[in-house]
């Protein structure tokens, strides 16, 4: 059985650091698979594609649907410790989280009384998938110079892209916390009448440094 050593013995070349995702983020992405070389030489070759990797190890992932997950979000940077690395595919938000936190969030739901069997459920807070071990994600390409096409914004991108090899990453009381403050301020917005347009969400910048 052959074995490859883990990416940080070998440098990635520059051609990775475009903007927003580093060198580093891109090795740190790789670990999660069982072959890491493989995955950043698939990379090197088209950085413009997609890749399915593993959960559980490197990472979990918690999926939600696009306008609570930008409150969560927001929640976490406005008033809270920053985020993990943070993607939108399709019409959901993937937020980067601690390996274990698929396992510990939903029993932390519903003991707050918040989960699919609470009151909570009802008062805003939808479905959060938790994918841990056994499962995967698509995560965005590294490279986002798509050609001629790209005036169509791509299905899958990075809203905080990885850009360290051990970035911090939330655990499931800091993604509880997000997700009941999240809630309660879109119960709160919802009784308030305002004769402005909502601002621009995807204009929302995310100041990494300010990350632990």
């Amino acid at each position: 059985m052959s074995s490859e050593p883990h990416p940080a013995a070998d440098p990635l070349p520059d051609r990775f650091d475009i903007p927003g995702v580093t060198a580093e983020g891109a090795a740190w992405l790789a670990s999660a698979g069982t072959y890491p070389r493989s995955t950043l030489a698939l990379w090197e070759e088209r950085p413009t594609a997609p890749v399915v990797l593993p959960c559980g190890t490197a990472f979990d992932v918690v999926s939600a649907p696009t306008t609570f997950g930008r409150r969560m979000l927001d929640r976490l940077w406005d008033e809270g410790p920053g985020s993990g690395p943070v993607a939108a595919y399709r019409c959901r938000m993937l937020l980067f989280a601690a390996p274990g936190t698929a396992q510990r969030l939903p029993s932390l739901l519903d003991w707050e009384e918040w989960g699919a069997a609470g009151p909570g459920r009802s008062a805003g807070i939808p479905p959060l998938l938790c994918h841990g071990p056994g499962d995967a994600v698509t995560v965005p390409a590294l490279g986002t110079d798509l050609g001629e096409g790209a005036a169509v914004r791509p299905q899958s991108r990075w809203l905080v892209a990885p850009d360290t090899r051990r970035p911090w990453l939330p655990g499931p009381e800091i993604l509880v916390w997000a997700a009941v403050r999240a809630a309660r301020a879109a119960a709160s917005a919802a009784v308030r009448i305002s004769i402005f347009p909502p601002a621009d969400q995807d204009a929302k910048v995310y100041d990494v440094s300010r990350r632990r």
